[in-house]
This record gives structure tokens, C-alpha cells and sequence, in this order.
């Protein structure tokens, strides 16, 4: 038996105290008992995205970053929408997986929780498909005006409350479909 499953979390925003870093806390306080999680703090320490440092001698952010998301069981992403769009540092981070495909098949859950957030989750939802992120639509929510709903490392509004639990409780049944299939192979 394995044990719990893991969950690295990745905040969009890099500011210390992040409405999205304060979701990912809130969360983590909910499911704690059943899923190990690891925030990935590094996104400002991975260099800019160049194809050719992408080679089997990576700059050692990244490998550890690759490693980081190759050890989970699935994904959980949370990010704010910067200037109509998603936030550079995570795209960056992103492309830095293309060519080793750790999101392929990776179980993955988007919130996309931002002031508006609309265009920044359509943006990320089709760079996670072409990826081939295993993100069902029960996966993926848009929080708009977040600031409304999230104080600190709690969600207070009862209507997201339900939402984000609906959505952990899609990325395990998606991490437990992969695990299943796996054994199966």
C-alpha cells in the first residue's frame, strides 16, 4: 500500500501573501487528513524558458521543479488572472514541462481565481489540454471577484466553499481513475 496521495499545489501569483497562496492554505486545511500536499514555492527562482537549455543538463531549478511534479499523484493549480492573461512565471514554469511531459496524463485541477479570471482560465485550460493534463471539466473552477470570497487562509463565502470541495473531490477521482489504470498495465 502506497499510502496518501500526493498533491503538489502550485500558486500562480508569487506574492508572499496571494489570495491564490491563501486559497491553496484554505484548502489545505480541509483535505490535510487525506492527501499530502507540497506547495511549489519555487517559481521565481526557474530561469526564463530557453529550448536550448532544455537538454539533459537542465538548470537544476527545473529538474528539481520536473521532479517535484513527476513524485505527485496529481496537480492543483491556483492563480490569479495578471493583465487579461495568465501570470508570466507560470506560464514559464509550464514551458519548462513541455519537452519532458510531466503533465501528460497528470491528473490536474485549475482555479482560476482573480477579480474577473476569465480570460487567464481559457488561456491555461488549452495550454493544460495541449500538454495533455488529465483535467476533466469537474476539475476546472473560475472564481470571479475572489477578494469577495477568500480572507486570508479561509474561504468565506459558502457557495465556493462547496465549489472547491467539488473540485478536490473530482482531482481524487481523478488520481484514483489513473492509480486504477496503472495497476492495471
Amino acid at each position: 500500500m502506497r499510502g496518501r496521495k500526493k498533491i503538489v499545489a502550485i500558486s500562480g501569483s508569487t506574492r508572499l501573501h496571494s489570495t491564490n497562496l491563501g486559497l491553496i492554505n484554505a484548502i489545505i486545511d480541509l483535505f490535510s487528513e487525506n492527501y499530502d500536499f507540497r506547495i511549489f514555492r519555487g517559481l521565481s527562482d526557474l530561469p526564463h524558458f530557453n529550448p536550448d537549455l532544455d537538454t539533459d543538463n537542465v538548470p537544476q531549478a527545473v529538474s528539481d521543479f520536473r521532479n517535484l511534479l513527476r513524485s505527485a499523484d496529481g496537480i492543483l493549480i491556483c492563480t490569479p488572472e495578471y493583465a487579461m492573461g495568465v501570470p508570466g512565471t507560470l506560464k514559464n514554469a509550464i514551458d519548462w514541462t513541455v519537452s519532458s511531459m510531466e503533465f501528460s496524463h497528470k491528473p490536474v485541477a485549475l482555479i482560476t481565481a482573480s477579480s474577473d479570471g476569465k480570460r487567464a482560465h481559457r488561456s491555461l485550460l488549452e495550454t493544460l489540454r495541449i500538454i495533455e493534463s488529465d483535467i476533466p471539466e469537474s476539475s476546472q473552477l473560475l472564481i470571479p471577484f475572489v477578494k469577495t470570497k477568500i480572507k486570508g487562509d479561509k474561504i468565506t463565502d459558502t457557495d465556493t466553499f462547496g465549489l472547491v470541495k467539488d473540485l478536490i473531490k473530482s482531482l481524487a477521482g481523478t488520481i484514483d481513475k489513473n492509480s486504477d489504470a496503472n495497476k492495471s498495465i
